[in-house]
């Protein structure tokens, strides 16, 4: 599947390369892992000629490093992973707009900034997983319902400080209003099993180990669980629990990227951001990191497949950023560690 995915990779990235014959290189910041972005980098400059300069770290460092950098920035293009950080980039003034049919068609409107200074790369839905021998997924219709006294005791959650929570929190603000929204993160804090802790993958195993009967977690670590040997018999123990799905639907956060307001290699950027929402970098994404996909054109992987249909939040995620602010002073005023 892989080998097929990246001849199909192969032959968009030579229909890109014609009108870029003299170019020379892109310089890319960005928070994904190495290994989750490479691949799909080296495939674009064997075909295009255009070298990828890659530098990666944390999203909050990579955005501190170009602000403080300036006009003198070296980056063309910043990729983060969560709508909160590239929105937080976009605040600052770190991107500028761009011109492209490609990326307007390929990027639904409700996963890329109004004014198109950014767009989604990948979509993942964060979810409640479940112990099905202890909790029956009926009980929980909503992110609403955990702030139950039904749910003492039984919470696993990462910290505050992780932007996925912060997102989340983010639109619970927009939907129901901050009062509502500190009275459920207060709760929520009082219904934990433990103290926050570790990565998604870590309240998952939770959950599977009897510390907690749910937890909120992003889909893909499911995915990513499920398809590794060593972690699948923890993963195949619990399961995935869509919420909202009577209303607004399941949170959705991303990926994305923007170009720099400053980047020196404007064409090479547009480029490689539109080969990157190619149906067939798109297919690579969904099979390897088992993430959603931006474009209606790919299927999710046949393992997330197995997950379920759903009805996903249609909010534009450009307003977690625009909220991120608020849902931090709320987590700080309800004490969530």
């Amino acid at each position: 599947m892989k080998q097929q995915i990246f001849g199909a990779l192969t032959a968009a990235a030579i229909a890109l390369s014609a009108p870029l014959a003299a170019a020379a290189e892109v310089n890319v910041y960005s928070a994904r892992k190495e290994s989750l972005i490479k691949p799909l980098l080296d495939t674009f400059t064997e075909q295009t000629g255009i070298e990828v300069n890659l530098l990666t770290g944390d999203s909050n460092a990579l955005i501190e490093r170009m602000r403080t950098e300036g006009r003198n920035s070296p980056a063309d293009l910043l990729i983060t992973v969560d709508a909160g950080r590239v929105g937080l980039a976009d605040s600052l003034g770190l991107f500028q707009p761009v011109d492209s049919e490609i990326l307007t068609n390929s990027v639904p409107a409700s996963v890329r900034s109004p004014n198109n200074h950014w767009f989604a790369l990948s979509r993942r839905a964060r979810i409640i997983a479940y112990h099905p021998d202890r909790v029956d997924a009926a009980d929980l219709p909503d992110y609403e319902t955990l702030a139950s006294d039904d749910w003492a005791g039984r919470i696993c959650v990462r910290s505050s400080g992780n932007i996925y929570n912060q997102s989340l929190l983010a639109s619970l603000i927009h939907h129901n209003g901050a009062e509502a929204a500190t009275e459920w993160a207060s709760a929520v804090r009082k219904n934990m099993a433990r103290s926050p802790q570790g990565n998604d993958r870590a309240q998952i195993r939770a959950v599977a180990a009897g510390e907690c009967d749910v937890a909120i977690v992003n889909t893909y670590y499911f995915g990513i669980m499920l398809s590794d040997p060593e972690q699948r018999g923890i993963a195949e123990q619990v399961k995935v629990h869509f919420p909202n799905q009577a209303n607004r639907g399941t949170h959705i956060n991303v990926s994305g990227a923007g170009i720099a307001k400053h980047a020196k290699n404007v064409d090479n950027a547009t480029a490689l951001l539109e080969f990157l929402v190619s149906s067939e970098s798109q297919a690579w994404y969904a099979e390897v990191n088992h993430e959603y996909p931006v474009s209606s054109n790919v299927m999710p992987s046949e393992l997330v497949a197995s997950f379920g249909s759903f009805k996903a939040d249609d909010l534009n995620v450009s307003v977690l950023g625009e909220l991120n602010a608020d849902a931090v002073r709320v987590f700080d005023t309800v004490g969530w560690e």
